[in-house]
Formats: C-alpha cells, structure tokens, sequence
C-alpha cells in the first residue's frame, strides 16, 4: 500500500490507535521496580562466570552503593529499596560483615565532609540494625571528602551526585 493513501482515513487511525496503544502499555512497566528476587546460598542470580555467594555477587547483583541528596544523611525510598536487596543476601550469607563507608562531595571543611560522611554511614548502620542486622556483622567509617577516593572527578551536579554515598563492602570474619 502507498504511504500517502496509508495514512488517511483508517489507515491513520489504526496507526493512532497502535501509537497510543504502545504507549499506554509501555509507560507503566517504564517506571515499574521490579520486585527484587529471593536469594538463598544454594541458588544465584547470578551471571554463569560470577560465583553466588561472592563480592562480585554482591556488586552485580545486589548493589553496595546508596546514594544521598547534597548535604543530607536521610535515606529516601530508592536507598532503602537498595539496602533492603543488601539485608536480604546478607541474610542469605552470613559469614559476611559489612564495612559502611560514608563519603561527602559537598562543599565544606575536610571535618564537615567527615562528620557528614559519619552521619551517612551511621543511618545506613541504624536502618540495618533497625532490620534485624546484628551489630556485630556491622561497622562505619568515613572518608568525607576524599580526593583519592570519589567516584568522578568533575564540576557537573549529574557526576558530582554519585560522590555523596555509602559503600557497603563485605567483609570475612578475617576482615578480608
């Protein structure tokens, strides 16, 4: 058929109708989140070369970061939504502890950026407490602002965002 002759009349309308069709449908799985799955030690999500149970486990399929607004410690519902998927395979693997490590890219002195750094670590610690982690698998430590240490080095708000953090890094009973 003819493109021009196609899109007249009810040619145009069934193109209308398919266009807003996909679009009614694709817009809520967009914003959806997905559910996030169960993991037990004798089952993985994970891709065929990364070991369950693993630090690469917990990197790729769980997520260490949590993420802050400028100048705050408060968790908002997308970091708790991470630190719930964090409980749920530390759940599954006990034999790791957690060093919570606080960052800061807001302006300020070093000691502002480390007792911010501090306050972020200390509300993700009270979350996982607050969840049942007991306190002995669980311990805080700030960087503040440090230069070494950040994600990006840059002046852009968008990459600036990514240094205001917490970092949840497994630990072994040998601290490794």
């Amino acid at each position: 058929m003819h493109y021009r002759k196609f899109m007249t009349g009810s040619g145009l309308a069934l193109f209308a109708g398919l266009a807003l069709g996909a679009c009614s449908t694709l817009s809520p799985v967009a914003n959806a989140v997905p559910e996030p799955a169960a993991v037990s030690p004798d089952q993985s999500i994970t891709g065929p070369d990364t070991p369950g149970g693993s630090n690469e486990d917990f990197i790729v399929n769980v997520g260490r970061r949590t993420y802050f607004a400028p100048g705050s410690a408060e968790l908002d519902d997308t970091a708790k939504a991470t630190l719930d998927k964090q409980l749920q395979w530390l759940e599954a693997y006990k034999k790791y502890k957690v060093k919570i490590e606080g960052f800061a890219d807001d302006p300020g002195s070093p000691d502002a950026n480390k007792a911010l750094g501090m306050r972020r670590a200390n509300a993700v610690m009270a979350y996982f407490a607050s969840k049942g982690l007991p306190a002995n698998r669980m311990r805080a430590k700030t960087f503040g602002n440090a230069e070494d240490r950040q994600v990006r080095k840059c002046d852009d708000i968008g990459c600036k965002a990514q240094n205001r953090r917490v970092v949840t890094v497994l630990e072994t009973e040998n601290g490794a």
